[in-house]
């Protein structure tokens, strides 16, 4: 188990957390090859989305993000970013490789789990996709997320 992995799950709202482990570790038993999947983002600070925004627009670099601050379901622990390391040293983000010769692709392994356990994946998206990309917002839009009560720091919701 990678412990960066598990450090970012504990930052995820609170009724993610235990499903969030089990979704690693069906990943860590799927890729049985060179490539472990590792979350490079859960919950993320508005100023640190606001950075990110300004990637590409009033900062060097890529576009890699369509919402401001307070408009990302990271914003609320609802979210997660990965990527694949292979051989423990590069990092990828190749959706196509079988990496462990089981007939499907290793990046797509994920996705499955991750659907498979009702979250929303940012490769199936219309206009921007986001393919590191994952969340599960229980019904609840970015709007709601905004005003309704906080407990710890993360909006007062439960599991649907």
């Amino acid at each position: 188990m990678d412990e960066i992995t598990l450090k970012r799950i504990q930052t995820l709202h609170p009724v993610l957390r235990e499903e969030a482990v089990q979704i690693y570790d069906e990943i860590n038993k799927a890729l049985t090859g060179r490539a472990m999947c590792r979350f490079t983002q859960a919950l993320r600070t508005i100023e640190e989305q606001d950075g990110l925004y300004a990637q590409g627009r009033s900062k060097p670099g890529k576009i890699v993000t369509n919402a401001k601050g307070g408009t990302s379901y990271h914003n609320y622990g609802l979210a997660v970013d990965i990527v694949l390391i292979l051989d423990n040293k590069q990092i990828s983000w190749d959706m196509k490789t079988d990496y462990d010769d089981d007939n499907f692709p290793d990046w797509m392994e994920c996705v499955r789990i991750f659907e498979s356990h009702g979250w929303e994946w940012g490769g199936r998206w219309i206009s921007f996709k986001d393919f590191p990309h994952f969340q599960k917002t229980f019904g609840y839009t970015i709007k709601a997320l905004q005003i309704i009560d906080r407990i710890d720091g993360y909006p007062n919701i439960t599991a649907l």
